[in-house]
């Protein structure tokens, strides 16, 4: 590395092996700082969403495109641009031919590679580092970092059993390689680093690595090896500072280290003792992250300040500031889904960015004992009147209620999309991040209302002991959601993730008859979902009513052990309207609700609920 230049050389020795049934006549490589160049995919497609106007009646009006990157790109000057160029590439010694496709390099081959063998890639190759626009880069400007270095090294594709994924990078996900790394990087003796993988030479390096607290080690060459090693993964990242500070926890029964580096700018916030109590939460949390999600194995984990906010890579993740909640227990999830449940980020953007939005609400929960509508309730004491806010506190449910309530606006908008759409592919940059983050949070918190939350958790951790270290797709999922639940989903995934059809269901209207009770219930909605629907009586006691959807075959078990539940013939998706009979009078009866968790996201809640006044 050339801190003078924001140069480096590089050279790579890739052994690979073809575990596939196919022939592989071609490789292909991402080369994604190359995006970082004026005109690039990235720059058009951001400058192009910057002519959207999302929401354009509402007070939250904005711009589509995201504003860490804008049109930054199409200023970049030559030594502020980025590139990744290829200066040889050989494969078992034999020059190959490749050529460029912008952020994608691809190689045909001069000799196939056969089903289960083995080759070696040899390449060199030159890059300069871009200013910090997205993710990656040097000298961010609101964190002073130095060097984040990620996706800066020619990265071989994905091959997987749809063929290969050479994906050109617009600035959203990733699927990488399993594999084994060993990186060693040669920088200016003053610069600290912290990144993927174990530091194997602690002894030499000094500066916290090999003791607590223990000074960088003197050295009187002027560049200092770093030599990182990180097994099982398939990406690495590092970071580079000559004024990084370096904090370490360790487990108290043993587990990962923690490593937490920040660079300390005086009189500015954050400040050492944010970043002293993210050092603190994570041994906190970790057991809780450990128990609900499965095991972290790898032996350590870093939080490095650096990127543009927040960013996941094995065993190490870039923030710009100590933000515990949201930020980094986000960052570190990630760890789970993505970096061991390695799932093609660009298909299913909602298995990864979803379930990580949907344990992060949990741990935050956890970790600081609040539901997260506990602050919309505070903000409404702060506003009594404001109807909005009222109307939305009765819409969602007491945990992730901020996914819910991102969704139902994007309802609204008109703008949705299915979970289907590639992460790439959505028309606007608001679709994209509620349906991953948001819908596929509630994905998991529906799921529960459809099985059952104690079987919901169930599920997540079979899923983590199936499909951890591969590349699960969503059908592997619901095939351990099946299996576990005893329940059909299908209809579920066809539903949620295929289409962007909406549940709304609703209490049409109420009798008695012969001293029965019948309610009709209906279905105004386009999408099906089995029923939970409470009654309340004159006396204080509820009574739940639960009527299976018919697409399921089974039925969830019953939720709440302490309340009487009365299991009624199944719905059939086909008929708008269903007929419940309870055998109480009418006159017993106070409220009916449908849905009282309000897990089921009904786009409408209004006709959910019929209070009696007798």
């Amino acid at each position: 590395m050339d801190v003078i230049t924001n140069k480096f050389t590089g050279k790579q020795r890739l052994e690979y092996s073809n575990n596939s049934p196919d022939k592989l006549d071609k490789v292909f490589y991402h080369l994604y700082w190359n995006a970082f160049q004026p005109n690039s995919s990235m720059d058009v497609r951001s400058r192009e969403a910057g002519k959207i106007m999302i929401n354009p009646n509402s007070p939250n009006k904005h711009l589509d495109w995201d504003n860490r990157v804008r049109d930054r790109i199409l200023n970049l000057k030559p030594d502020e641009i980025g590139y990744e160029k290829i200066i040889s590439l050989k494969m078992n010694g034999i020059p190959q031919p490749f050529k460029y496709h912008e952020t994608i390099l691809e190689v045909d081959l001069t000799q196939p590679i056969l089903p289960k063998t083995k080759v070696v890639f040899e390449m060199e190759f030159e890059n300069q580092v871009p200013l910090q626009i997205r993710r990656s880069g040097r000298d961010n400007p609101t964190t002073g970092v130095r060097y984040s270095m990620s996706q800066w090294y020619p990265k071989l594709c994905e091959y997987d059993y749809e063929g290969w994924h050479p994906t050109p990078y617009v600035a959203r996900e990733f699927y990488g390689v399993w594999g084994d790394y060993d990186v060693t990087i040669n920088i200016d003796k003053t610069y600290k680093l912290g990144g993927t993988g174990v530091l194997t030479n602690a002894a030499e390096i000094g500066w916290g690595y090999d003791t607590p607290g223990s000074e960088l080690k003197v050295t009187a060459k002027d560049k200092r090896s770093w030599h990182f090693v990180g097994n099982n993964i398939h990406d690495f990242v590092w970071a580079a500072d000559p004024d990084y500070i370096h904090l370490v926890r360790k487990m108290p029964n043993g587990g990962p280290v923690i490593n937490v580096l920040y660079k300390y700018k005086p009189n500015n916030h954050p400040n050492d003792s944010s970043w002293e109590a993210l050092a603190n939460a994570s041994v906190v949390i970790l057991p809780f992250m450990e128990k609900h999600f499965g095991a972290y194995p790898y032996p350590q984990y870093s939080f490095i300040q650096g990127g543009d906010g927040g960013m996941e890579y094995p065993m190490a993740t870039l923030l710009s500031g100590p933000g515990i909640e949201g930020n980094a227990i986000h960052e570190w999830m990630h760890s789970w889904y993505q970096m061991m449940l390695g799932t093609n980020e660009g298909m299913y953007a909602w298995m990864d960015e979803g379930f990580t939005s949907y344990a992060e609400n949990l741990v935050s929960k956890f970790f600081d004992g609040h539901s997260s509508l506990e602050s919309y309730r505070q903000m409404l004491k702060e506003d009594p009147d404001n109807k909005q806010l009222k109307d939305l506190i009765n819409m969602v449910p007491e945990d992730h209620c901020d996914a819910y309530a991102a969704y139902f606006q994007l309802v609204k908008s008109g703008l949705e999309e299915p979970l289907t759409t590639h992460a790439d592919h959505f028309n606007t940059n608001y679709a994209y991040t509620i349906a991953s983050y948001c819908k596929g949070e509630i994905f998991l918190e529906q799921l529960g209302y459809i099985v059952g939350a104690d079987v919901r958790d169930k599920i997540l951790l079979e899923y983590y002991h199936q499909w951890r270290f591969k590349h699960p797709n969503a059908a592997d999922f619901f095939r351990v959601a099946e299996t576990v639940s005893d329940v059909k989903l299908d209809w579920y995934k066809e539903y949620w993730c295929s289409t962007t059809k909406t549940i709304n269901y609703g209490i049409d209207s109420l009798w008695e008859e012969d001293g029965v009770t019948k309610i009709r219930l209906k279905n105004m909605g386009k999408m099906p979902m089995p029923i939970d629907l409470q009654l309340t009586f004159k006396d204080g006691s509820t009574e739940m009513h639960y009527i299976p959807l018919n697409l399921m075959f089974g039925e969830k078990p019953n939720e709440n052990a302490g309340q009487t539940r009365i299991v009624h013939d199944e719905w059939r998706w086909t008929h708008p309207t269903y007929v419940v009979e309870i055998k109480h009078s009418l006159r017993d009866v106070t409220k009916v609700e449908i849905d009282p968790s309000k897990r089921m996201a009904d786009i409408d809640r209004k006709n959910n609920v019929l209070e009696l006044k007798w």
